[in-house]
């Protein structure tokens, strides 16, 4: 493993100091992220409750998770559960993997914790759960030279269990590495405060712990915020990383990055860590900018298959006045014709919904923040409104 290691660390060297440029066919693959889909698993996520680790409501958010990898076409070889106890019970990390075409045994990790403690946790972090599940359904047969596992861990909050659990007994065995790592990509709590919009977002970098992987850290997360300028609209604040699921990697040496929240909602770890906390607008934006990142980090082919030419134009949609008093209006592409729109509480109780139209009178709505969905055949948009009069 010795030779296997320094020919990683040659490699990351050389690559480092290529320099990055916008890529048309990675900013195809962000556009492929939707606000309908972020929003549908932030209220599934938030659906299941308190997810204390080893608890039914956490067994029951692993199986959900698992199901939604076998829907986006993966097969039961590329998925592997980690189990560990945490307080007598048995909790697991998932572990999906989608093998790599030229260096099939270096790994890019992007990962985050599905566990909760007290409220349901959507910022904290079914936020970060939700942009990997999309970053996984977006990339799953496009071809990338890097391995990506994907990997959603469970025991986080009661002090980082089930990753440490998964550096020490797989990334390591009786203190051998087995698994060569590129960087870690961690995603926590990027939930966003509805009632305080954020257009930015921190870049997590290693500047604590080993002084042997600073360096490398610190020009990933430089990495990562250019491609969060590049693909998405969010600027970036850069931070240094905290207790979350990259530290047990840190401290066995391998390159750790990440995202989290600007400014903190102080939601976390309470019952108000829920689904209408949360800004689904926010954690659209930072999916765009994680699944330009982990093309990036990955090396995705820029070459786009047929399937991939198509965009979602519903995602161009404008809706205004906002916030709106007694009408809101929409303005869509030109292509659409017949449509669907239905308003929803932040509860997901269904508000209003109307047929090809463009016009909507919302004066019997009391003030608050609603979702606006409008469907077509197969394209989707939804958008955050406020009533205000």
């Amino acid at each position: 493993m010795k030779n296997l290691t320094t020919l990683l660390l040659l490699s990351l060297a050389s690559y480092n100091i290529q320099a990055q440029s916008f890529i048309q066919a990675y900013q195809n693959r962000v556009n492929q992220i939707t606000q309908a889909n972020v929003t549908s698993l932030l209220q599934d996520f938030a659906s299941y409750g308190v997810k204390t680790s080893g608890s039914a409501a956490n067994n029951n958010t692993l199986n959900w998770l698992k199901s939604k990898y076998q829907t986006y076409g993966y097969d039961a070889s590329q998925v592997t559960e980690d189990s560990f106890t945490v307080n007598g019970n048995t909790t697991k990390n998932l572990i999906i993997t989608k093998t790599g075409t030229v260096y099939p045994n270096i790994y890019v990790i992007i990962c985050g914790h599905y566990d909760t403690i007290v409220g349901p946790g959507v910022s904290d972090n079914g936020s970060g759960t939700s942009i990997i599940l999309e970053a996984a359904r977006i990339l799953k047969d496009i071809p990338t030279e890097y391995s990506i596992k994907f990997i959603h861990f469970s025991g986080e909050e009661q002090g980082l269990i089930g990753s440490n659990h998964y550096v020490n007994n797989v990334v390591f065995q009786n203190g051998v590495r087995q698994l060569n790592l590129k960087v870690v990509f961690n995603i926590d709590q990027v939930g966003g405060k509805l009632s305080a919009p954020s257009n930015f977002i921190k870049c997590e970098s290693d500047q604590s712990g080993l002084t042997s992987n600073n360096a490398q850290s610190l020009t990933f997360t430089q990495q990562l915020a250019t491609c969060t300028s590049l693909y998405s609209p969010l600027q970036t604040v850069m931070s240094n990383t905290y207790a979350s699921d990259y530290v047990p990697f840190e401290a066995k040496g391998d390159i750790i990055t990440g995202f989290y929240e600007t400014p903190q909602s102080m939601n976390e770890h309470t019952s108000n860590d829920t689904f209408a906390n949360v800004d689904p607008t926010y954690v659209f934006n930072v999916g765009k900018a994680a699944i330009g990142a982990l093309q990036h980090f990955a090396v995705a082919t820029t070459n786009l298959s047929t399937n991939e030419t198509s965009f979602n134009s519903l995602e161009s949609i404008k809706i205004y006045p906002n916030p709106a008093k007694n009408f809101v209006k929409l303005e869509l592409p030109k292509d659409i014709k017949d449509f669907k729109v239905e308003i929803t509480d932040m509860s997901g109780k269904l508000v209003l919904s109307k047929e090809n139209e463009t016009e909507l009178n919302t004066s019997d709505l009391p003030n608050g923040v609603y979702l606006c969905s409008i469907e077509t055949e197969n394209q989707s948009a939804t958008r955050k409104i406020v009533i205000k009069k």
